[in-house]
């Protein structure tokens, strides 16, 4: 029986560091790192516009000159599990062609338009006459598969940032400006997953897209006219099957499995008769 029992838990951890090492080479796989994204050129303008805003993928810095007043709009992609940071960098003008301190200040907009709060981060910065850049960083919350309709928590979809000047004096209007837009994103694993998935990414331009196919495949309007507003992930929308929890799963069934063998063993060792020795 106890050979029996060595056999099935060594067959159970061995399956165990099989999964363990397949989820570390998913992990680890080269095709699925972001940095394919650092091989593409980065933006060099912005948009004016929610419609109008430069798509930007993780991972790479969008330049953009522009004249101080300005609103500027980039869009990038963040997928379940994610912790997005947006980093903005605004350099200034001359301290000789300023007529006071600048206030500046980076929003992000989920693709509800619905602005999301920071957890952390500068995200308002004020800039003093002779300062010759302005920093600021948002950290966004992680985002969820799944939620309720009521509730404001972030999503799989597009994510908009809005970088603008919020108070200066007025003569310092239209002074030429050259800002700098960074975005990473963690992915924090099984701790933000939850039951449940979106039927379809908060990707503005999705259901045009579906209904110009629709129009397409009845003779009307060329879907190829459709573009959506947003971009999407390197290696797609919720591409990575493997995550942590898969650990906890399989880790808690395979001590379920050796507690019960080995309470049968016990039960079955305690319930022999001892022997009574001879003569007594």
């Amino acid at each position: 029986m106890m050979r029996t029992t060595r056999a099935f838990a060594g067959a159970l951890l061995a399956g165990l560091a099989l999964l363990t090492s397949a989820g570390a080479a998913v992990a680890d796989d080269p095709s699925a790192s972001p940095s394919a994204s650092e091989d593409r050129a980065a933006p060099t303008e912005a948009g004016t516009t929610f419609r109008t805003a430069t798509a930007l993928q993780q991972n790479q810095r969008a330049t953009a000159e522009a004249s101080t007043g300005d609103y500027l709009y980039w869009v990038f992609p963040a997928d379940a599990g994610q912790r997005a940071t947006v980093k903005a960098k605004i350099t200034l003008p001359e301290s000789a062609t300023r007529h006071g301190t600048s206030t500046w200040q980076v929003d992000v907009y989920d693709g509800l338009r619905r602005r999301q709060a920071c957890m952390y981060g500068r995200q308002t910065g004020k800039a003093a006459a002779d300062a010759p850049a302005v920093e600021l960083t948002c950290v966004l919350r992680t985002v969820r598969a799944w939620s309720e309709p009521w509730a404001d928590d972030p999503l799989p979809g597009s994510y908009y940032v809005r970088l603008t000047v919020v108070d200066l004096p007025s003569a310092d209007l239209g002074l030429p400006v050259r800002t700098e837009v960074e975005i990473t994103a963690a992915d924090k694993g099984g701790a933000g997953d939850v039951d449940g998935t979106l039927a379809e990414p908060l990707v503005p331009g999705v259901s045009s897209v579906e209904q110009a196919s629709d129009d397409s495949a009845d003779g009307g309007e060329d879907a190829s006219s459709k573009v959506s507003l947003g971009s999407e992930p390197e290696d797609g929308w919720a591409s990575g099957w493997w995550t942590d929890r898969w650990l906890w799963t399989i880790g808690g069934g395979v001590l379920g499995a050796l507690a019960a063998l080995f309470g049968y063993s016990l039960t079955r060792g305690s319930g022999r008769p001892s022997r009574v020795p001879p003569g007594v």
